[in-house]
């Protein structure tokens, strides 16, 4: 129930009932009083909270702000560039939130504080002012109206009008204070519903507005923080195929650390305790020794291991011969001698065991390092029955499982999976390539391309690097990666991204030769390019399979009169049958399409051209040296045709033909290699190639007079 009314009637009774709804007032001013009191020093206490939570959030973001991740190797992949660069962007996000945290602290005290003391000393401390006048008024009308009652009615009539009149002044000043006092009080406790209310509003408003800040800020913030969780996501899972292959690797270096000794076929690096004499006094010291193998230079740096720096300055000398010392020549085991050219005597080292000193010894003798195997390419496995196994499995794969969830992550039972692969082999023996699939050779190129900054530079590097594989292994890729895409286009269901399926099929496609932690570092660049090839794999399949078959597919008219020289490039493509013994048969053409293809890093329907040009002139050279243009050994193509009588020949006339046919070839290679550098696309400059040898001096219709000058060479 709420205070009671206070009537001004009231005042002039001021009965006992009065008294008690007027004290029940006070009461609660008192209350109100007290409690505004405590608010206003939680108020400067919480605004003392945020300033200093304000403080610490800004020294937290400059700390933040100031680190900067160092990644193992020399390049970084995107998503570790996008977690390195999170750090700035949480001390952006957290300096700008406290930025507006900072204004709601300047506005608080001024639309909190400053208003709770306002209404409390300007209403709450005037009531106590009035009832302070009340209660001294009470008590003088008391002692006033008690005096007067006490006087006696023996007294003059004027003292008693007086008197009266005296009381009367009294009473009514009294009740005057009464009413003003009634009127305060009430008011008090009427405006405290809004001018106490109402600073704690502003308040909250400045509090909403804050976090509203942050909202928007967080709104702002989210797409960041989705392309974060997917990098921090696929650095945890490279994170745990890296460290299960660093594992890997400490472990055998564990069981076999001589095996997997780190040697190079160029140097050979180690400590070696050199003996130095003095005074006739020979001591040891100890040195960390580089032998350089081609200019057979040997550095030594005197380094002390327990210090952890380098104490003294390099030592060099050129290596004239190194010779095993014997046991029985010497107290220290593990010992040679080696001979300098640019300084005289012997110098005598000590090796840390028998094999440490055998791997010297093999280096600084010229022989290969041990454990060194060079890339010999070896892809007889990719054959006919390789390929068609590969495809049965991505039918299976595609048509039974592509739903599975982690499919190619979860790995299968070993013995069922060799089991399986035996039936799919049948009676031909099942073998793994001895390189990966991306070669050895190439390696190093993907990776190189895979640290490039330009997103689209790294898919046209990857992509050329690609068309430079072996054409079995860029079939099988090309294959591989087609599936591959389809089965992240089911990622919904199979939960294998692209991401995921490069951490699968990085290290397999594209392992290192040497298994360093270095090389295992790199695996997340293994991994983008796979990632690339994937997202990518419509491009990078790309011109070169689409233009060999589309000019493979081309044949010559049937009509019976000869073709123009537009139509000539086209008849090309006819192949002599096997009765024409002078003739090259396709095998041979496709042959020479991939030697151009592989050496020269050509476009597959430049060399198709070139090729073909190849395969004309050995048969215009049978057809110069046979000794009947209609003989068998000549090509039945209209544009070679001998004229209805037979032309005798003599055999200068034909030498000089092929001195000719040669020349041109020279003439006709360069020029298509200078096309394809100006990255030549067109037919007709193709076409263009083959007319250079075989126009017989006519005009071409479409040609320059550049192209006319290069047709008469």
């Amino acid at each position: 129930m709420g205070l009671p009314a206070l009537e001004f009637s009231d005042c002039y009774l001021d009965s006992p009932l009065f008294r008690e709804r007027l004290k029940s007032h006070e009461l609660e001013l008192d209350k109100t009083n007290k409690f505004i009191k405590e608010l206003i020093k939680d108020g400067k206490a919480l605004i003392q909270a945020l300033k200093n939570l304000s403080t610490a959030k800004r020294k937290f973001a400059e700390s933040l702000n100031e680190f900067k991740f160092q990644c193992i190797g020399d390049a970084e992949t995107d998503d570790e560039i996008c977690i390195a660069k999170s750090l700035q962007e949480f001390a952006g996000v957290l300096q700008n939130l406290e930025d507006e945290r900072t204004r709601m602290i300047e506005n608080a005290n001024d639309v909190l504080i400053m208003p709770l003391e306002r209404f409390r000393k300007e209403q709450i401390s005037a009531a106590k002012e009035a009832k302070k006048k009340y209660d001294k008024e009470t008590e003088k009308y008391c002692a006033v109206l008690e005096k007067h009652l006490s006087l006696s009615a023996k007294k003059k009539e004027s003292h008693l009008h007086e008197a009266d009149s005296q009381v009367d002044n009294v009473r009514q000043h009294f009740y005057e204070v009464s009413l003003e006092y009634v009127f305060k009080v009430q008011e008090v406790q009427e405006r405290k519903m809004f001018d106490f209310v109402e600073p704690l509003l502003a308040f909250l408003q400045g509090l909403f507005t804050y976090y509203h800040h942050g909202y928007e800020l967080a709104k702002d913030f989210n797409h960041f923080k989705t392309d974060l969780t997917i990098s921090i996501q696929n650095t945890r899972n490279r994170f745990e195929s890296t460290r299960s292959e660093v594992e890997s690797l400490m472990r055998k270096m564990k069981e076999n650390p001589h095996e997997h000794k780190s040697v190079s076929q160029h140097t050979m690096e180690g400590y070696l305790f050199v003996q130095e004499k003095r005074s006739f006094v020979s001591s040891w010291v100890k040195y960390y020794c580089t032998y350089h193998r081609e200019p057979k230079r040997v550095t030594m740096v005197l380094f002390d291991q327990k210090s952890g720096g380098k104490v003294g300055e390099e030592e060099s000398f050129i290596l004239k011969s190194c010779t095993r010392r014997k046991t029985d020549s010497i107290e220290k085991r593990f010992c040679f001698d080696v001979e300098a050219v640019d300084r005289p005597g012997v110098i005598t080292m000590q090796a840390l065991s028998e094999e440490d000193r055998r791997l010297w010894m093999e280096a600084m003798d010229g022989r290969e390092p041990v454990g060194y195997h060079g890339y010999l390419p070896d892809l007889a496995q990719l054959d006919v029955i390789g390929f068609n196994v590969v495809k049965k499995f991505i039918y299976a794969v595609e048509t039974r499982g592509i739903d599975e969830q982690g499919l190619y992550r979860i790995v299968g039972v070993n013995s069922r999976v060799q089991k399986l692969l035996g039936l799919a082999m049948g009676k031909y023996k099942c073998a793994m390539l001895p390189a990966p699939l991306m070669t050895y050779q190439y390696q190093r190129s993907f990776i190189k391309a895979a640290k490039l900054d330009n997103p689209e530079a790294r898919v046209t590097e990857i992509h050329a690097i690609v068309h430079r594989l072996p054409e079995k292994n860029r079939q099988m890729l090309e294959l591989l990666t087609k599936h591959l895409a389809n089965v992240a286009s089911h990622h919904q269901q199979n939960l294998m991204t692209v991401a995921n399926l490069g951490v699968v099929f990085g290290p397999t496609l594209l392992r290192p030769q040497e298994e360093t932690v270095a090389a295992i570092m790199d695996i997340k660049f293994q991994n983008i390019v796979v990632e690339i090839l994937i997202e990518n794999h419509e491009r990078v399949r790309g011109v070169c399979s689409t233009n060999l078959q589309l000019n493979l597919s081309r044949r010559r008219s049937t009509e019976s009169k000869a073709p123009s020289c537009s139509e000539r490039p086209l008849t090309l493509f006819h192949t002599p049958t096997h009765s024409q013994k002078g003739g090259l048969d396709s095998r041979i053409l496709i042959t020479l399409c991939n030697h151009f293809h592989n050496t020269y890093a050509m476009d597959h329907s430049l060399c198709v051209c070139l090729c073909v040009i190849v395969y004309m002139c050995v048969c215009v050279c049978v057809s110069a040296t046979s000794p009947s243009p209609t003989s068998p050994r000549s090509p039945s193509w209209p544009m070679f045709s001998a004229p209805s009588s037979p032309q005798p020949t003599s055999s200068t006339s034909s030498d000089s033909s092929l001195v000719r046919l040669v020349l041109a070839v020279c003439v006709t290679i360069s020029k298509a290699r200078a096309l394809y550098a100006c990255k030549a696309e067109h037919d007709s400059e193709l076409s263009f190639i083959a007319g250079t040898i075989f126009e017989n001096g006519e005009s071409s219709p479409g040609l320059s007079k550049g192209e006319e000058k290069g047709k008469n060479v």
